[in-house]
């Protein structure tokens, strides 16, 4: 039942995630060696699986660039904090048991995702508990309305704003200062275009619990999980991936940490 389920652990896990942070070695010092890789994470990437809506009703739009855009920023993750990632990154749909053992998802192409009226009270549950929803790679006005349809059955009473520039989550690590378009290295190379569709401007956007937290980032307009896969395209501007990968660490620090 519902009222049984626990929080996500924020909580320690962003007590460990900060000192990561700050510390390097500390986690080495303390963690055996031997231990296994599942048990030694204090992170592991999950990714959110979901069925499909009207728009996207022939395909799995969950899985776009799985399990490569994980694998690749994971890599990063490693090379950029001291934060122990799990190789591997990790599949869950909403309703599955283990959804409230980790404090960060990962959803993609969510113009094309459909949650139901039970998968939306329980999203909305973990979120209000301390979990954190990052979604990314979808484009222009026709995909906002396919993820708002289900966006606003998860909250229908809490309003999608503009994330401010002073937001902790833009600052808690990298200061994000700097707002590109990030475009999917497929469309910048065909033309030198950054916008898919109607998309022309980028969005970051979310959505906060009453405390002023942030629990769902949602990057509009914009493909980071192609930007942290094709990192290594000499075509492709650093510009873009270095940027990507800085808005992905941030928000998995702040969702450790908040």
């Amino acid at each position: 039942m519902m009222s049984q389920l626990k929080a996500p652990t924020t909580v320690a896990l962003g007590l460990v995630a900060m000192l990561a942070v700050l510390a390097p070695g500390a986690l080495s010092q303390s963690t055996p060696a031997a231990a296994p890789p599942e048990v030694r994470s204090e992170f592991r990437f999950v990714r959110l699986s979901y069925a499909p809506n009207g728009l996207h009703r022939m395909r799995q739009s969950w899985r776009t660039d799985w399990p490569d855009a994980e694998q690749h920023f994971l890599r990063g993750l490693g090379r950029l904090t001291s934060v122990h990632a799990a190789s591997e990154g990790k599949v869950l749909a909403v309703m599955d048991s283990e959804l409230f053992d980790y404090p960060w998802l990962y959803a993609v192409e969510v113009g094309g995702w459909h949650l139901n009226t039970q998968e939306a009270i329980r999203l909305r549950e973990y979120l209000l508990r301390g979990g954190f929803l990052m979604v990314d790679d979808f484009h222009g006005s026709r995909e906002w309305r396919g993820f708002l349809e289900s966006m606003e059955r998860v909250f229908p009473d809490r309003p999608i704003v503009e994330i401010p520039d002073g937001d902790e989550a833009l600052h808690v690590l990298y200061d994000l200062d700097k707002r590109i378009q990030i475009p999917s290295p497929f469309v910048y190379l065909r033309g030198g275009w950054t916008f898919e569709q109607d998309g022309y401007t980028p969005h970051w956007r979310g959505i906060y619990d009453d405390a002023g937290r942030l629990m769902v980032a949602i990057n509009f307009n914009m493909d980071l999980g192609d930007a942290w896969e094709h990192a290594d395209w000499p075509a492709y501007p650093e510009e873009f991936t270095a940027l990507a990968y800085r808005f992905g660490i941030n928000y998995v620090i702040y969702s450790m940490t908040h």
